[in-house]
């Protein structure tokens, strides 16, 4: 008799309750793919479990010969730590597979909970610091964009590993982040409108921060009919944004700034095509460090990176640009899906990631909230517009890349799609 056949209702309960909460906690993934990681899970231990998902809990009812217990489930999610979302695809696909007995894999599961991090905090300062260098030129190809982002990410890096384990501080972080990037920005970099707009010079050093994977998410759901985890997806990260663009507001009260300078001008570019095409490459080793990616899955986040960024060029001059960000996000949709399946291969969530970023939709939300603060309202709704086309363009997207791959539930060659 294999291992996934010998538990016992008591004990198959609290598994299953604790796996629920460490995936809502660090796997990041969408109210689905958690439902059906459980599902599968309790299937090889020889019960049953339905799900319902909300966006930070789950009702848990668990079905085990003739007992059957409903357990609710809170966890607020979470995608700083990225290696524990790699290790709990492992250990889900080891339990898949009849490789582990039930007091074995609830021993592993709280050891990924409790596992610390993979770098060291000053590792995952540098990361944060390469992120947004990185991703400076896809806002302004300039080098003074580079070294600003350099100066601004740096102070941004400091707040934040320094909030790491004060939950206080971190609820105010984006706030104190965007208050703190305003002020030198207001002050150091954007004296005058011949290095681009202060907002320009402010994104790439918040773009930590920038809910644009939750927006994306949030529509995905909403449109795939996961209502209460879309909604509350949804405000959570209109309350993010909310966040940056006080930040930002504060410091132009503090500096005595006119809104006015609030328009996002662009700055022509000076840098070499091949500095932009490197720079990426940058973003994609601070993601690694910033979110605690596994160095054997790096190489798998580059390129689901560069092949996000040549789909959509490549159908942006083709097709336009609301087309090519609509098959970049099929792409990368259909690309992570693929390559999740495969055993020991980085989760759905950990290669997606990287070329969602650099999709670049959030930082629009907040160029367009600064944009209308500055009073310039036809320049704000024209950023408007295209946020909500650029967010409903990948959500569909995404939802389209999903459904040209045929259905399958989690077994242990995808660990959960």
């Amino acid at each position: 008799m294999t291992p996934a056949r010998t538990a016992q209702p008591p004990a198959l309960d609290d598994f299953l309750r604790e796996l629920t909460r460490v995936l809502l906690r660090f796997s990041g993934e969408g109210a689905e793919g958690i439902a059906r990681v459980v599902q599968r899970v309790a299937q090889a231990y020889g019960g049953r479990a339905e799900v319902v998902m909300v966006a930070d809990g789950a009702t848990l009812t668990v079905t085990a010969g003739a007992r059957t217990t409903t357990l609710a489930v809170s966890a607020f999610p979470d995608v700083a730590r990225l290696d524990r979302a790699v290790a709990l695809k492992d250990l889900v696909e080891r339990i898949l597979a009849g490789r582990t007995a039930l007091a074995q894999a609830e021993a592993e599961l709280h050891g990924i909970a409790a596992r610390p991090a993979p770098y060291p905090r000053w590792a995952r300062l540098i990361g944060i610091v390469l992120f947004s260098v990185g991703f400076a030129p896809a806002v302004q190809p300039t080098w003074y964009e580079i070294g600003s982002t350099a100066v601004l990410a740096t102070v941004v890096a400091l707040l934040t590993v320094l909030a790491d384990g004060r939950r206080r501080l971190g609820q105010a972080l984006p706030l104190l982040a965007s208050l703190v990037v305003a002020l030198l920005t207001l002050w150091l970099f954007a004296p005058g409108p011949g290095h681009g707009g202060p907002v320009m010079i402010m994104l790439p050093a918040l773009f930590f921060f920038v809910p644009g994977d939750l927006f994306s998410a949030a529509t995905a759901e909403l449109a795939a009919g996961y209502l209460s985890t879309g909604s509350a997806r949804l405000v959570y990260a209109v309350v993010l944004l909310l966040q940056l663009y006080t930040g930002v507001l504060l410091g132009v009260a503090v500096t005595g700034s006119s809104r006015s300078a609030l328009l996002d001008t662009a700055q022509a570019t000076d840098l070499s095509r091949w500095v932009i095409v490197i720079s990426w490459a940058v973003f994609t080793a601070g993601l690694v460090l910033a979110f605690g990616v596994p160095l054997r899955s790096a190489g798998w986040v580059l390129l689901l990176v560069y092949l996000t960024l040549g789909v959509q060029a490549g159908g942006t001059a083709l097709l336009g640009e609301v087309a090519g960000t609509f098959l970049a996000a099929v792409a990368l949709a259909v690309a992570a899906d693929l390559l999740a399946r495969r055993p020991g291969r980085p989760p759905r969530l950990v290669l997606f990631l990287g070329g969602f970023f650099s999709l670049t939709v959030g930082s629009m939300g907040l160029r367009t909230l600064t944009s209308l603060a500055g009073g310039h309202v036809l320049h704000g709704f024209h950023d408007l517009m295209d946020f909500v086309t650029i967010v409903t363009t990948i959500a569909v997207g995404l939802l389209v890349g999903a459904a040209l791959l045929p259905a399958r539930l989690p077994g242990p060659a995808d660990g959960g799609r």
